[in-house]
């Protein structure tokens, strides 16, 4: 049964940044590994989500994991417990892998809804497992969480206001859960989707929130970026970290350091250790002015299909397995976090990393030149789509075959609507002042705004889905009357 609790998503704010201001580097002195030894390796990890949604008995907010409980004839739902199941298998696999005397590392991407719906299910088997990775400390040397939005929204077509509010709030539930002290650790982030904005505003708004909220890297797409002079890129940048460019109108810029994805979606690649197995046949690159192994990145559900559920535990432990019984093995497994302090370590700085920018903007930069107004910007997006049909400022993802705008619109003018409303609404409630964000009013609000930027209502198409966004969007408007 679900239980009364809370979303923890705001109310800390000044807390919460203060401790991701004063983060150190963690893996630098704590990693057994040293650069020059290795040739390759490995980053894998793992997403996990169930979206939050206004079906329970009483049409309360429930997760979706739960719903797939309490109506196991419908569609595939019957694998609700192997679902629940692989959300806490990790704490099996890590301690068995490490008792044998293998080195396994794996990152871990948990929305926050699906950590507030395990703790409103009471699966304290699930809670209790990600609680020991996170702070045990022998399992704080082989996991790294990754940081994510709070309710799994698409950064592209996510209001710009907003950005930072599903960061935070994402950081808000994940400190209720661990502690501020595990949240220090959460450097690296993944996007959603691995949607990445590449309209100049958007993407310079993400970077600048992902800053604000103490992050230093973010995972993606290779096909959502290209080189400085719109090529793809190189196969080597692919294997190597790279520095995301962002630029707005005022001639301003921001960067942040990305490790690249490989390919499309496929939890095959993940399901089955392709990671583990390319790195063995990679060798070193050159960076600066020193040679450093290349880096294999790759993320997958870490439940959907039956290659998850069923092939990735044995294939997880054979790779780990294989690597420790080869003396002298020159490929390893590293979390991202790990991989860019050890080259840090090794004088390597982000400067000397490939700059890349997000797909498309090659096309505009050279219209727009230095210095731009929202018009300016506005007219030169228009004539490249009359140039060229394909071209788009919608942002790209893992799964480019889908758009996440086309077709939404019952989804996302009231999204729109509602963040405008929200935003509008605390700032006249507050005067000038901050608003008051450990009110329940506040808090009631600000989670229909976040659930209803949740991706699920989307990729689900019509119907029943765009239904639970309506009635969110409904429950959100009645919540903002509060706060008058």
């Amino acid at each position: 049964m679900s239980k009364t609790i809370r979303p923890a998503i705001c109310g800390r704010e000044a807390e919460i940044r203060s401790a991701m201001a004063s983060g150190d580097r963690y893996w630098r002195e704590r990693s057994p590994l040293q650069l020059q030894d290795l040739r390759a390796a490995f980053a894998c990890a793992l997403h996990m989500h169930q979206p939050t949604i206004p079906a329970g008995a009483a049409g309360e907010l429930i997760s979706h994991l739960q719903y797939m409980f309490e109506h196991p004839g419908e569609g595939d739902n019957h694998n609700a417990e192997p679902f629940a199941q692989c959300y806490r298998r990790l704490a099996d696999l890590m301690p068995q892998l490490i008792a044998e005397g293998c080195h396994p590392r794996i990152m871990l991407d948990v929305s926050g809804n699906l950590l507030w719906g395990a703790e409103q299910m009471g699966r304290s088997d699930i809670t209790g497992a990600w609680r020991h990775l996170a702070c045990d400390r022998e399992m704080q040397q082989h996991v790294e969480w990754l940081g994510s939005f709070w309710s799994h929204a698409v950064a592209p077509s996510t209001p710009i206001p907003d950005l930072q509010l599903q960061i935070e709030a994402w950081q808000h539930q994940f400190a209720h859960a661990f502690g501020l002290e595990a949240l220090q650790r959460v450097r690296g982030f993944s996007p959603p989707e691995m949607a990445l904005p590449n309209h100049p505003d958007t993407l310079y708004a993400f970077i600048e929130a992902l800053q604000n909220c103490g992050y230093r890297w973010v995972l993606l797409q290779e096909h959502s970026v290209e080189t400085l002079q719109g090529e793809p890129l190189s196969e080597a940048q692919k294997y190597l970290p790279n520095r995301l460019i962002a630029r707005n109108g005022r001639g301003e810029s921001r960067a942040i350091t990305a490790l690249i994805k490989t390919q499309g979606s496929d939890t095959k690649l993940v399901g089955q250790m392709q990671p583990c197995y390319e790195a063995i046949s990679r060798d070193r690159l050159p960076l600066g002015d020193k040679q450093v192994p290349s880096l294999v990145s790759q993320i997958a559900d870490g439940e959907n299909g039956g290659v998850m559920m069923n092939e990735f535990p044995p294939a997880f432990l054979a790779a780990h397995r294989r690597l420790a019984a080869e003396a002298g093995a020159r490929t390893a497994a590293l979390n991202g976090s790990e991989y860019l302090e050890l080259l840090e370590a090794e004088g390597i700085t982000a400067e000397q990393f490939p700059a890349i920018q997000a797909v498309g903007q090659f096309q505009l930069y050279g219209q727009l030149g230095d210095r731009w107004s929202a018009e300016d910007l506005e007219e030169t997006i228009r004539a490249r789509k009359a140039e060229d049909p394909g071209f788009s400022m919608d942002g790209a993802s893992w799964t480019n075959d889908l758009s996440w705008v086309q077709g939404y619109e019952s989804v996302l003018e009231p999204m729109q609507a509602l963040s405008a409303a929200f935003h509008q609404r605390v700032s006249a409630a507050t005067g000038t002042g901050p608003a008051d964000t450990g009110s329940a009013g506040y808090q009631e609000a600000l989670l229909h705004l976040l659930l209803l930027e949740t991706s699920c209502f989307r990729y689900w198409g019509q119907g029943t889905w765009t239904g639970y966004a309506q009635e969110i969007h409904r429950r959100g408007q009645a919540a903002l009357d509060y706060l008058e």
